[in-house]
């Protein structure tokens, strides 16, 4: 077991029935963590609670879409009734969008974007502040993106909401820190994982944002992305607030 801090602490990971999230789950729980498995696919979410469970670790899951007020509260009531805390959040879920420029944006895209990639993860933040609060030691960290810090990374909708994303990882830093909560995110390039892009190769988005994607470099593997967000909820990090930190190899410095 290693010293991050993190033995015994009960961790919500969001989107981790797969990709970024699964991975993450996995390396809280070889930490010591237990870990809330959230997503919702529930055969996704089963399938990783038992693989936690066969290496040895606790896991519990629960399905549902995380912009309903409903199952929010269920989330977090099932980290406290079954692990008795909730000492670190990962607001990991996401989708993306269909690479449009703000001309070819649906009102469907940008309500479906935005529900999952920023109202989601304000909703489960604002539940869970009150337990985070009580432990006098927790920690949120994020999932924005490269889209987060330029405007050539995706369509107009997902880079607004991970902007948003930025934004509320920010605030929350400032207003939580001497309360004991840190707030940080991390900002992935490209990775390998099962997130789709259905995008239309005619719209303005694509066109304009394919002269920009020469420089995204070699993807990352999902458990290069987990190791991130682990060391930022970890007291190897605890002077580390309010941080996007990217983990593009290099995107972000070209």
């Amino acid at each position: 077991m290693s010293s991050t801090g993190l033995a015994g602490k009960t961790v919500v990971v969001t989107g981790a029935g797969s990709g970024i999230g699964r991975a993450t789950a996995l390396a809280f729980t070889a930490e010591g963590a237990k870990v809330v498995v959230a997503d919702i696919a529930a055969d996704r979410a089963a399938a990783v609670v038992e693989e936690i469970e066969a290496a040895g670790g606790e896991a519990v899951a629960v399905t549902g879409d995380l912009a309903d007020q409903a199952v929010v509260d269920q989330v977090v009531a099932t980290a406290v009734e079954t692990f008795g805390s909730l000492d670190v959040l990962v607001n990991n879920a996401g989708i993306m969008d269909r690479m449009s420029a703000a001309a070819d944006t649906t009102d469907e895209e940008w309500d479906r974007v935005l529900r999952v990639n920023l109202y989601a993860p304000f909703l489960l933040t604002r539940a869970a502040l009150p337990h985070l609060l009580a432990t006098g030691k927790g920690a949120i960290v994020n999932t924005a993106s490269e889209a987060s810090l330029r405007g050539s990374a995706a369509g107009t909708v997902y880079t607004v909401s991970k902007h948003g994303v930025a934004g509320l990882t920010k605030s929350l830093a400032v207003m939580y820190r001497d309360q004991g909560v840190r707030t940080n995110a991390i900002a992935p390039g490209g990775t390998a994982t099962n997130i789709q892009v259905d995008a239309d190769p005619t719209a303005g988005g694509p066109a304009t944002l394919g002269r920009y994607m020469g420089n995204v470099g070699q993807p990352a593997a999902a458990e290069e992305q987990a190791a991130a967000i682990v060391f930022l909820a970890s007291d190897a990090a605890s002077n580390v607030n309010g941080v996007i930190l990217p983990v593009d190899n290099g995107w972000s410095a070209v």
